[in-house]
């Protein structure tokens, strides 16, 4: 028991350091879809209740969390319910009219306020947004045969400034809106990096189902830089799923944010370990040295 006792308080005083040097800075994080509960079944939150455990505890300690969170996997449960057929093009779903009104009835909907939910049963406080609320996540079409998919051309940050001033951990569904006000479905991991440039953000945070970014034995890479990340892109070692979420941390890094993190969701409390302990669980990209 004593044993137990002095593990738990190395594990404290190590963390110490951390918190010293994160309080009062601005984590955006990305909640991946695939890393929600078993098959995204409503029977199995052990991850998503993990996950507002870590997000309440960080708010206590000064960190600002922003999340931004996905859900891919939801959305297509629900279109095939509906009858209505999923299609992709490089990874982007085809979204029409009738197919983004799901998008939105479930990530603004039944996603957004299951995390918002479980934020506040666990002490925290928190709001959920979606992207067009407020003009946050202002886009344009990327592609006309894509139908409603978007690309973000301005990020408005003066509503999530507000809500961290009173402390709230502020929950983003990624839907934004064109010009002429028509709802826009963005890619997660993009809404998430140009939220972290925009708010020039100490970490940006993305929770997604891999371990990290893995070199060609298949091993973890714990540590790279943009000019390193480059070289494994143009080999073709980083490829796939990856790619936008390294394109968007790369981005992230050029806006201004210190350090991007990739990391496995599906460990629980990945997110305290990945910042408040020296080996972390995953892939810090930090910037080039001058």
């Amino acid at each position: 028991m004593l044993e137990d006792s002095q593990t738990k308080a190395r594990i404290l005083i190590e963390a110490l350091p951390y918190i010293r040097a994160f309080s009062g800075k601005t984590f955006v994080i990305k909640y991946g879809g695939s890393t929600r509960g078993k098959d995204g079944e409503d029977s199995d939150r052990t991850l998503d209740q993990s996950f507002a455990d870590d997000l309440v505890l960080l708010v206590h300690i000064g960190i600002r969390p922003v999340v931004v969170h996905g859900g891919g996997p939801d959305i297509t449960r629900m279109m095939d319910r509906m009858g209505l057929p999923s299609r992709f093009v490089d990874g982007l779903r085809v979204t029409d009219r009738e197919g983004m009104e799901v998008v939105e009835m479930v990530l603004s909907g039944k996603i957004n306020r299951e995390l918002v939910t479980l934020v506040q049963k666990r002490g925290g406080r928190a709001v959920g947004l979606a992207g067009r609320d407020g003009n946050l996540l202002v886009g344009e079409r990327k592609n006309p045969d894509l139908g409603f998919v978007g690309r973000v051309r301005s990020v408005n940050t003066e509503v999530l400034d507000l809500l961290d001033r009173h402390r709230y951990v502020t929950i983003v569904a990624p839907v934004g809106v064109d010009d002429d006000g028509n709802p826009l479905n963005i890619n997660a991991d993009e809404a998430a990096s140009e939220i972290a440039g925009a708010l020039k953000a100490e970490k940006l945070i993305m929770m997604t189902d891999t371990p990290g970014v893995l070199g060609g034995d298949k091993r973890l890479i714990p540590s790279l830089t943009p000019s390193r990340v480059r070289e494994l892109l143009s080999d073709g070692t980083i490829h796939g799923g990856m790619v936008p979420k390294i394109s968007g941390c790369l981005k992230a890094l050029d806006m201004g944010v210190r350090k991007a993190h990739i990391i496995d969701g599906r460990i629980p409390h990945a997110l305290l370990l990945e910042i408040f302990t020296p080996e972390g669980v995953g892939t810090e990209i930090r910037r080039d040295q001058a």
